[in-house]
């Protein structure tokens, strides 16, 4: 039959009556206290009494109200019904300790991972990181002495039968009614265990304690055990508190019977799921003593074979894994060997941590696909050359070199032509309508050609850097490219203007003054060869024809050579100059474009370079 008795009504020892406990309360509230301390230090009660208390009095220091609506006063050892001395509302202090070694890095890294990672990957990926990080966060505040296992199981298995075995005491109702168990049962075998079971929302009335004095109380000291309902039961309630269960507590134990022990709801719903977690699962095989001669044996194997498909290794050679074992709950066979082992379980208190350590794993290992590139990331030089090329290309970059070269000619050929070819070029442009002196003129692409140029060369330089990325953070550096995109063309076509060959005449070089001079001699030579031609045939001079036409002649052939000498040598100088123009705009271009694309895109690398620094730690790759 079960056990009812609600725990208020439970007495410990002498002096400790139903009236002391009064003040416990309803179960469920948040916030546990251990008062074990307070009680032994204050003399309220001789510490070597091992008064029961739940902590739910405890609770109750930040305001609560007790029956009849009256307002509860906590003291050092609880209730000050009789006027005493109350503590201050503030004296309870947490009892959790701190994480330390590589979990206490691991759970840094990962929150430092999320926010890095909220404007760049959608909450719903981060859901279970963010639930991690909240049970890590409430269980350090919570007792660190203590050890919460659950018994899970399928309907028949045999679990409440389990769970009064090692309680030694009948607190489990066990019977042919299914489901026997509707609701979370706990067994604590010390005291300060409070927070945990509100943390549970196991009620008051369904909190127990052990056969006070029983074998093996010093060994499963700081153990809370909890029997769950039916995982298969057909009562829905009821398997969403085994879910809920199973996620807070720090280990669990499965029974099994022979039955059932290959039931696919349990190996796909459960065990394949917490594969991780096998360091702090316990698989029982129970109702052993049904099987007949070696049967058990055949059983046992096959069950572990199971488990092994399911990906939970057994630690049964010294490898981590769970702990697999034979038991019949009814007879007691195998039952002290099944406590022996939860009691060095319970006493190395540090199930939490590795309970949170599978947790950090298990939401390690469902971030993979987000943080993880398939091969090597980042943008390289090659992709940033050919970016810088494409945009030289879409301002002009060459043809404006090449008009700038052209100028440069032309304006070496009007300052070392000959007089008259010059003062033809100048007749034909006064005949011609609008047919001033030519400009360099700025080669801008077609506005539409440039704008496709532009859009094409951030497409392909946001794919090249973006290669190899997840998803989210290739779709960011997309995004960053894109809105750095904006106005580019613009931008370009501004520097087009700016940054092109100056207006007005080059520069010229250093020895077209000598070819000036040079030109106007072979001028003043073909002039002083005709007036002296002239003067022989007017009379005024002796006559002597070859003199002068060898002059006129030295002129005239001079000229052109001059002019010759002179476009062979600009041809290097021009040629200079345009790769000068073009150099000055490729630079401006692609310093633009590295402004306004490159380095956002850069910005998001550098942030998944860090983010994935920081999984590396959360998946334990540094460890």
């Amino acid at each position: 039959m079960a056990d009812t008795t609600d725990v208020s009504t439970l007495t410990d020892g002498p002096g400790e009556t139903g009236a002391g406990k009064a003040g416990a309360g309803e179960a469920g509230a948040p916030g546990g206290a251990d008062t074990a301390e307070a009680n032994g230090a204050n003399g309220g009660a001789d510490s070597t009494d091992r008064r029961w208390d739940d902590g739910l009095i405890a609770r109750h220091a930040a305001g609560h109200n007790g029956a009849g609506g009256v307002p509860v006063t906590v003291g050092v050892e609880g209730i000050d019904g009789d006027g005493g001395t109350a503590a201050p509302a503030d004296a309870h202090q947490p009892i959790g300790g701190a994480y330390e070694g590589p979990l206490r890095a691991r759970l840094d890294a990962l929150r430092e991972l999320v926010g890095l990672s909220r404007t760049r990957i959608e909450g719903t990926a981060l859901a279970e990181a963010g639930r991690v990080l909240d049970e890590a966060a409430t269980r350090q505040r919570l007792s660190s002495r203590h050890t919460v296992v659950a018994i899970a199981g399928a309907t028949g298995s045999g679990k409440s039968t389990l769970f009064n075995a090692l309680a030694e005491v009948p607190i489990s109702e066990t019977g042919l009614r299914r489901p026997t168990t509707s609701a979370p049962i706990a067994c604590v075998w010390s005291e300060g265990a409070a927070g945990l079971l509100d943390r549970l929302a196991i009620p008051g009335r369904l909190r127990r304690k052990p056969l006070a004095g029983g074998d093996g109380d010093e060994e499963l000291e700081g153990l809370v055990l909890i029997d769950l309902p039916d995982h298969d039961s057909a009562v829905v309630a009821h398997r969403d508190q085994v879910d809920r269960v199973l996620a807070l507590v720090d280990a669990v134990i499965w029974v099994v019977d022979p039955e059932k022990y290959a039931d696919a709801a349990l190996h796909e719903r459960y065990l394949r799921p917490l594969a991780g977690h096998a360091e702090i699962t316990f698989v029982v095989l129970n109702q052993i003593d049904r099987l007949p001669g070696e049967a058990a044996d055949q059983v046992l194997d096959d069950l572990r074979r199971l488990l092994d498909e399911d990906g939970m290794a057994l630690g049964e050679h010294g490898e981590p894994g769970a702990t697999v074992l034979p038991i019949s709950a009814l007879t007691g066979r195998g039952v002290g060997e099944l406590r022996g082992e939860i009691g060095r379980f319970v006493q190395e208190r540090n199930a939490a941590a590795r309970r949170l350590s599978a947790d950090v794993d298990a939401a390690a290992a469902r971030l993979r696909s987000v943080y993880v590139a398939d091969g090597r990331t980042g943008l390289s030089e090659r992709s940033r050359e050919e970016f810088a090329e494409r945009l030289a290309g879409a301002v002009g970059a060459v043809a404006t070199g090449e008009a700038a070269e052209r100028e440069w000619l032309r304006n070496a050929g009007r300052a070392c032509g000959t007089p008259w070819l010059r003062l033809w070029r100048w007749y034909e442009r006064t005949r011609t309508p609008g047919g001033g002196a030519p400009r360099a003129e700025v080669i801008v692409e077609d506005e539409l050609t440039a704008r496709q140029r532009v859009e094409q060369a951030v497409r392909t330089v946001a794919d090249d850097a973006a290669a190899g990325l997840p998803r989210p953070w290739a779709q960011a550096v997309r995004e960053a490219a894109v809105r750095g995109a904006v106005g580019l063309p613009e931008a370009l076509d501004e520097l087009a203007v700016t940054a092109g060959p100056p207006s007005g005449r080059p520069t010229r070089p250093a020895w077209w003054p000598a070819a000036v001079l040079a030109q106007a001699a072979m001028t003043l030579l073909q002039i002083y060869g005709g007036l002296w031609l002239v003067g022989q045939i007017i009379g005024v001079l002796d006559p002597g024809i070859i003199p002068p036409v060898l002059v006129m002649l030295g002129g005239i052939i001079g000229g052109p050579l001059v002019e010759w000498a002179c476009a062979a040598a600009a041809r290097g100088p021009a040629r200079r100059y345009g790769q000068d123009a073009e150099r000055r705009l490729r630079e401006a271009a692609a310093g633009c474009g590295r402004a306004k694309v490159l380095d956002p895109i850069a910005a998001e690398l550098m942030r998944y370079r860090e983010v994935r620094e920081q999984y590396s730690t959360v998946s334990g790759l540094r460890r």
